[in-house]
């Protein structure tokens, strides 16, 4: 399965690479990382070859560390290729219909890699979010956010609209409100995965200066990327 895999990716590739479009993420999942193109990139058979080396290296150690942190969580993870045409480089972690943990990159990022120890901080950072629980998290923060906002509209006497114009904004503050630090947390697990994997996290970081820096925003939802570099190094010094 996986070899055929790789010669469907070795085709789409070659077809994937040229006309980026913004990608609408779906509800609920993590905002995704997405490079820039910029300095030399794998060939189409490299990206391909590096892609499936580098998901039957780091998804077992991905799920070791799963089952290892958590309790009654889903850890079988189900590696993906989002092939639909235009695509930008983008991955992100969400969930099935069975809660099963999906981590889905699109051809793009795969063609967009330097070498195979960006893909593998990348599989371990979105693997990370579903370890840590992040999507949980921000759907409990979401309904918290929603339920004081209107609370507080309903207090200060607003109508059934007013009211559900603040129950939207209180859900989008509540799901942004710890954003940064779920980055942050995927960016110190991943680091973790990736180097059990047998592959160099702080190379595989290096990808955080090729894209836009989202500074300090305020309800951003990722932190600057000097504070992700940090965090990598940080940890991987430490390991």
């Amino acid at each position: 399965m996986i070899y055929k895999t790789m010669i469907i990716l070795v085709a789409a590739l070659g077809l994937a690479a040229c006309d980026v479009v913004p990608v609408q993420q779906a509800p609920g999942t993590p905002t995704p990382v997405q490079p820039t193109s910029s300095g030399p990139t794998l060939s189409a058979n490299q990206a391909a070859r590096s892609f499936v080396s580098v998901v039957q290296t780091v998804e077992p150690v991905a799920e070791r560390e799963c089952r290892t942190r958590t309790s009654g969580v889903n850890c079988d993870f189900n590696i993906v290729i989002d092939d639909r045409p235009g695509q930008p480089a983008n991955a992100f972690q969400t969930l099935d219909k069975q809660g099963r943990p999906v981590v889905a990159f699109t051809l793009a990022l795969i063609a967009d890699a330097r070498n195979e120890d960006e893909l593998a901080f990348v599989l371990g950072h979105e693997a990370a979010h579903h370890i840590a629980g992040h999507i949980g998290r921000q759907q409990q923060n979401a309904v918290a956010g929603a339920v004081i906002f209107s609370g507080l509209a309903t207090l200060a006497g607003g109508g059934a609209e007013a009211v559900r114009s603040a129950q939207q904004l209180g859900a989008t503050v509540g799901a942004r409100s710890y954003s940064k630090d779920f980055e942050l947390e995927a960016d110190a697990l991943g680091t973790v995965i990736t180097k059990r994997a047998g592959y160099n996290p702080i190379r595989g970081a290096e990808f955080f200066t090729r894209i836009p820096d989202p500074g300090d925003k305020f309800l951003g939802t990722h932190p600057p990327n000097a504070s992700r570099i940090d965090v990598v190094r940080r940890t991987a010094a430490g390991l």
